[in-house]
């Protein structure tokens, strides 16, 4: 199943999913009417997905591995793998993060980067995920079985250097199935459909791809929540027309990057995206909600669900702040300290209370409270989370 690059001219328009694609496989769970939209016409949201709380959600586990910073929480156990997945739930977070790419032998697996990094006899090479095998992409990294060792696993670094992936709890690589089969079930999903940012998809191999991954979502998920996510618009409308059993949200960097596909560079290009597609929601870089912080209410106006991701999602503060806009989540990579600084956060006022034995419990009015100095904290940070 290895993806193909093709001219942009070549590229299909997305009115309808192809008569020749295989729906036969989802048709107990997929409505066939969600399977088509109409050009030109607002398509109904097939869902009625609306996030239950503020969420917190662990990136790519129990955060991203940056393996040159000199803070060691972010290397402190190798990201998407199914011990990063269950260290996160034991942190109380309620979904976490990560990407799925499709071998081309049509496995989903679960890794972030484009391509793979080793070396073998002094000299380094990169091969591209979905160009390998199954058996072959597993051979990278610590294996299963005790006593054999695995090809080294370095990462290209955005400067270009490659280093090797070195974190203080390693494991070895897994599969979207092996997740479902291994993770904590009460812990929620956000599965990120990974495609290169540098390559123009057919829309076929869109769909094949899609197709493998939604097989095993319905195959595996039985009652644990799931959010499918991805920055490619097609795959997003495509995701949409193939099922409507599990929400889908579009990525977006909120305009802080630009790219060529215009549906990608703004905020109210994402609405749109949304609204014509019958998407759930935006998950969108937080600076782009800062600096266009009227956007929120927008997103809100249109019943779509907003989470954020990015670096300053592991200041409580930014946090806090996005919570008092009516953001409905952060992905974050400091997973503990951001659960606990949100259930601080999230201390009951005004709220109805009932006694259960030596406990109070809120049963309905609980918001978040800040003290005053928190509060002016807070006034001060935007303008300067808005500049950077």
């Amino acid at each position: 199943m290895a993806l193909k690059a093709i001219h942009v001219s070549d590229v299909p328009n997305l009115d309808c999913v192809p008569d020749n694609a295989s729906f036969a496989l989802y048709a107990t769970r997929f409505s066939k009417d969600a399977a088509f939209g109409i050009e030109g016409v607002e398509t109904e949201r097939a869902t009625s997905f609306k996030v239950p709380k503020f969420l917190v959600i662990g990136h790519r586990g129990n955060g991203m591995n940056m393996l040159q910073s000199a803070d060691l929480r972010m290397k402190a156990v190798k990201e998407n793998t199914i011990l990063s997945f269950n260290n996160a739930g034991k942190h109380a977070a309620d979904y976490i993060e990560f990407d799925v790419q499709v071998t081309k032998d049509g496995y989903p697996i679960i890794f972030h980067d484009n391509f793979i990094c080793s070396e073998e006899n002094g000299s380094i090479y990169e091969k591209r995920v979905t160009d390998l095998s199954l058996s072959e992409f597993l051979t990278y990294g610590p294996q299963r079985e005790l006593g054999l060792e695995g090809k080294p696993l370095l990462r290209k670094t955005k400067d270009g250097k490659h280093v090797n992936w070195t974190v203080e709890s390693d494991e070895h690589a897994c599969t979207l199935r092996e997740a479902f089969e291994k993770v904590n079930p009460s812990l929620g999903f956000n599965i990120e459909l990974k495609f290169d940012d540098y390559i123009v998809y057919q829309h076929q191999d869109l769909t094949n791809v899609l197709q493998a991954i939604l097989e095993v979502v319905i195959g595996h998920a039985n009652e644990r929540p799931v959010i499918l996510s991805t920055f490619q618009p097609d795959a997003a409308l495509i995701i949409r027309k193939l099922q409507n059993t599990y929400p889908v949200f579009f990525l977006t960097n909120g305009g802080t990057e630009i790219y060529e596909d215009v549906r990608r560079n703004s905020l109210e290009e994402a609405i749109q995206l949304c609204l014509e597609g019958g998407l759930d929601g935006i998950v969108s870089e937080v600076k782009g909600i800062f600096r266009h912080p009227a956007a929120v209410k927008k997103i809100k106006d249109h019943k779509l669900s907003l989470l954020t991701y990015g670096k300053l999602n592991n200041v409580a503060e930014a946090v806090y702040m996005q919570h008092l806009m009516g953001v409905d989540g952060v992905i974050v990579d400091l997973v503990r300290e951001i659960t606990e600084a949100v259930s601080k956060m999230m201390r009951p006022s005004d709220g109805k209370i009932v006694m259960e034995g030596e406990d109070q419990v809120v049963v309905e009015g609980t918001k978040p409270q800040f003290s005053q100095r928190e509060l002016e904290f807070l006034l001060k940070l935007i303008p300067e989370l808005i500049q950077q």
